[in-house]
């Protein structure tokens, strides 16, 4: 057998790109279709209809493609799961046989596939949905039109998954019009998500994954669609893989109180996958007060056969916290900025206050003494927060950060560049924190206010290149290993620094700025040739200025 050549860099380079191309194509080419509903409905409303026939689309092309594994396997005379042919009287009850396996849970469940009831596979939606109001269906009852095929779906889908239960939103309240959603299920059937092509050229990605980053692609349009209140669901891609590469989530439980559509849990997912680890040997618990992303938090994790722990309804993780026994490995969390309405009185002796009680009129030292509260011994977390937080001194904020930099919880802070968030020009760090630091008594400061680039007009981006500068300088600081502190970028602090600044955690109070290579010429020099240089563009700009005037003159316009 030979071996596959090697690939060289470039031909990397291109089939990545190719990719892209594909998948920018395919999002604009769907969010054009879905967008015609924004006619009927608004994006808050019409988001329930898309996402959940992507939802649907989704779960059916995973278990089809294990169907087909399955088949294979059963059908290979080499594979211990071989199904024989010569046990049976006949060739009917051979695929009787056959049939019946195909259709046993466990072998869907054991590979975290999402089972899907044969009612509600895709296959069986496109088809029936061309079907004339009152003709009988092939699994019983009769058709009573497509918004109706979908909602027996969802309720055919959380019967047999009891953690779906409610989750699910019903589409046929809405009254869209019947033609509107055939066309868009044909739209997603006609899709190539099994075998794609970009102008000829073979895309190597599955099907989960392209509908994977449909999904993704899509809750941060409505977001964008929605504006403040949709992007509460949101957080930005970058962000959500910064976090998840500085905190390294191999194995454990990780939770975030605050999770919206669950991002951290799905990079947490990725990371996991593409370190060769196994998704199994973490736990996932999350909370999120509102109703609908709560759902969609839910759905999210369903779509990639991912365990959860949501709790069994959605909730205020300060008034009803979900997990309040469990201690966590990992915390990950973007909780909304400033909060002012979240006080409540049975929060006064609240034991989640160790540090210090928050402020009422401001929830961002709740949200991180929740998460404190929360970590295990050897328990590491990450939040996003307003700027504010590392300098505050009001309403007892500053003695609270104070108390946790003295109790040497925290490992480093992350200033952020500005617009990165669809819903906020609030500037934005990241506090890192953990209960057992390899360097005591120390904090890096890392300012990343400068780094990235504007992917819009209006929205600032990372590349993967700048996910990488700032989370190998935290590791190769984390193990003492070829870090050096870099004016204006990087700094590490001990805590009796800190306690100089008055625990302001600002990096840029402790980074500094880049410096400036000396070309030897003293200022006074440089000054006296600047002016002498600004003198002369002077007199060149009244000389033009004059000969154009000239010009008009000799034109008859003086």
């Amino acid at each position: 057998m030979q071996k596959p050549e090697a690939r060289s860099h470039q031909d990397c380079v291109n089939e990545t790109q190719t990719q892209q191309a594909f998948l920018n194509d395919l999002d604009e080419k769907l969010w054009s279709a879905a967008d015609r509903l924004r006619q009927q409905l608004d994006a808050a409303n019409y988001k329930h209809i898309v996402l959940g026939l992507i939802f649907l689309k989704y779960i059916s092309d995973s278990f089809t493609a294990q169907q087909e594994k399955i088949r294979a396997e059963l059908t290979d005379s080499e594979n211990p799961l071989y199904l024989d042919r010569t046990f049976y009287d006949s060739e009917e009850d051979y695929q009787e046989a056959l049939s019946a396996e195909l259709e046993n849970r466990d072998y869907y469940i054991a590979d975290n596939i999402f089972w899907v009831p044969p009612s509600a596979r895709w296959q069986a939606l496109q088809a029936v949905a061309l079907f004339n109001t009152g003709t009988e269906l092939p699994w019983g009852g009769k058709f009573a039109g497509v918004a109706r095929l979908i909602d027996d779906a969802f309720e055919t889908i959380e019967k047999d998954n009891a953690k779906l239960k409610g989750v699910l939103q019903r589409i046929s309240g809405y009254g869209v019009n019947e033609d509107t959603l055939r066309g868009l299920i044909n739209l997603f059937s006609d899709t190539n998500f099994t075998q794609p092509t970009y102008n000829g050229t073979p895309i190597h990605l599955g099907a989960k994954d392209i509908l994977g980053h449909v999904y993704e692609y899509f809750l941060g349009r409505f977001a964008q669609a929605e504006g403040k209140r949709g992007g509460q669901y949101f957080t930005p891609k970058s962000i959500v893989s910064l976090i998840v590469e500085m905190l390294e989530p191999y194995s454990g439980r990780v939770y975030d109180p605050a999770m919206g559509s669950g991002g951290f849990f799905v990079q947490t997912e990725r990371f996991i996958t593409a370190h060769q680890g196994n998704i199994n040997q973490v736990s996932i618990y999350g909370q999120e007060f509102n109703p609908t992303t709560w759902k969609l938090a839910a759905m999210n994790m369903a779509i990639r056969g991912i365990a959860y722990d949501f709790g069994k309804h959605n909730a205020d993780s300060f008034a009803q916290p979900q997990h309040l026994d469990k201690k966590m490995d990992f915390i990950m969390a973007n909780p909304p900025f400033n909060v002012s309405d979240w006080w409540s009185e049975s929060l006064a002796d609240d034991p989640r206050w160790a540090y210090g009680i928050p402020p009422r009129g401001n929830a961002n030292f709740a949200w991180l003494q929740h998460m404190i509260y929360h970590l295990s011994p050897k328990g590491r977390m990450a939040m996003v927060l307003a700027n504010g937080s590392m300098s505050s001194q009001t309403n007892n904020e500053g003695e609270i950060r104070k108390a946790i930099v003295q109790a040497d919880l925290i490992e480093a802070m992350v200033a952020l560049p500005g617009q990165l968030f669809t819903n906020t020009q609030i500037p934005a760090c990241i506090w890192l924190l953990n209960r057992n630091k390899a360097r005591k008594g120390e904090v890096l400061f890392i300012d990343a206010s400068q780094i990235g680039y504007m992917k819009d007009r209006v929205l600032r981006d990372f590349t993967l290149e700048d996910i990488a500068k700032i989370a190998n300088t935290f590791h190769a600081w984390q193990k003492s290993q070829g870090y050096e502190d870099q004016p204006a970028f990087c700094k590490s602090a001990s805590l009796a620094e800190i306690e100089a600044n008055d625990f302001v955690l600002t990096p840029g109070r402790y980074v500094g700025t880049a410096e400036i290579e000396d070309d030897g010429i003293p200022f006074a020099e440089k000054m006296q040739n600047l002016t002498a240089l600004l003198n002369e563009q002077f007199k060149q700009s009244a000389e033009l200025e004059a000969e154009i005037k000239k010009n008009l003159g000799g034109l008859g316009y003086e």
